[in-house]
């Protein structure tokens, strides 16, 4: 597909305020907001934007070959087909524990095992440019995080590849920043986007060690105005993880299009982040009920 050239006569910027206004969808964010329906196609059986909601589940990080075993057999016996593991994996702080280091390169060759002896498709986080062409080799799924969510040059390079592209909102912008960041990657001539609800910050989290708290309210706030796929990560949102399956159960009834849950076999244990993964025994319970809860709005975990 080639790069959209969008011909506006009258661009402006007459109401630049924090939410969406009519000049904004005529002139700024025109491809974001069509009309036509999206759908991003993974394979024949996974396709965000359909009735389908899709899983992509596991730990943070790539921190071991075992331990992606572990989990790629747990999301097996789940029926659960998209896995997430970060080889490059960034931190809010520069310093790490002894324990933890990034896996980068390694990392990518660990989830080339396990996607081709389990026939899981690969979610990936790129955080800058120089890691691309060893990510696309292996990756189906292209992740920006939050913090990446308005570089745009790393955007443009991202589209480019053609392949889907998750594009996570920035804990402190707006709807409207958001969709804005969207624009970059469309204008590239990429359709192939999924936009995905992690968590703001507000005065608030409810409890000591949640830094952000899920909008909610933004899935169904995004519905209305784009017709691309709209995914939850209650997990990031809540970094608790007796909130996940509230949280996962109020995305589904809000309209969401795909989830992100992390798990992991020990969550104690976890590299990265330890209070947010559920176990499997609790990722287990929550893919039951997210089953049942679906079918209450016709649509299907997958």
């Amino acid at each position: 597909m080639k790069k959209k050239i969008i011909k506006k006569s009258n661009l402006s910027n007459k109401e630049p305020t924090k939410d969406i206004s009519k000049d904004d969808i005529k002139n700024k964010i025109p491809l974001v907001t069509s009309k036509n329906l999206k759908k991003v196609k993974i394979s024949k059986d996974i396709v965000f934007g359909s009735n389908q909601i899709p899983i992509i589940a596991g730990p943070n990080g790539v921190e071991n070959f075992e331990l992606m075993v572990k989990v790629a057999k747990q999301l097996k016996k789940n029926k659960i087909n998209i896995i997430r593991g970060h080889a490059y994996k960034p931190l809010t702080f520069p310093y790490r524990s002894k324990m933890y280091k990034e896996s980068k390169s390694s990392g990518m060759d660990i989830m080339d095992e396990i996607k081709d002896n389990f026939n899981l498709k690969v979610v990936t986080e790129v955080t800058e440019i120089g890691y691309l062409d060893r990510i696309i080799r292996t990756a189906d799924i292209l992740q920006i995080g939050s913090r990446n969510m308005q570089n745009l040059e790393l955007l443009k390079e991202v589209s480019k590849t053609k392949f889907p592209i998750i594009l996570k909102r920035h804990f402190g912008t707006s709807l409207r920043d958001f969709l804005g960041a969207a624009e970059h990657i469309l204008v590239e001539g990429n359709e192939n986007l999924i936009l995905c609800e992690r968590g703001v910050t507000i005065p608030h989290t409810h409890r000591p060690t949640s830094r952000f708290a899920l909008d909610i309210q933004a899935i169904p706030a995004l519905k209305e105005i784009t017709k691309f796929p709209i995914i939850s990560d209650p997990s990031h949102a809540s970094f608790w993880a007796p909130w996940v399956p509230s949280l996962t159960y109020a995305s589904i009834a809000a309209g969401c299009d795909g989830l992100i849950i992390e798990t992991h076999p020990n969550p104690k244990k976890s590299l990265v982040d330890p209070l947010q993964p559920l176990d499997f025994k609790q990722f287990s319970n929550l893919i039951k009920m997210s089953r049942k809860l679906s079918k209450v709005f016709n649509k299907k975990i997958a």
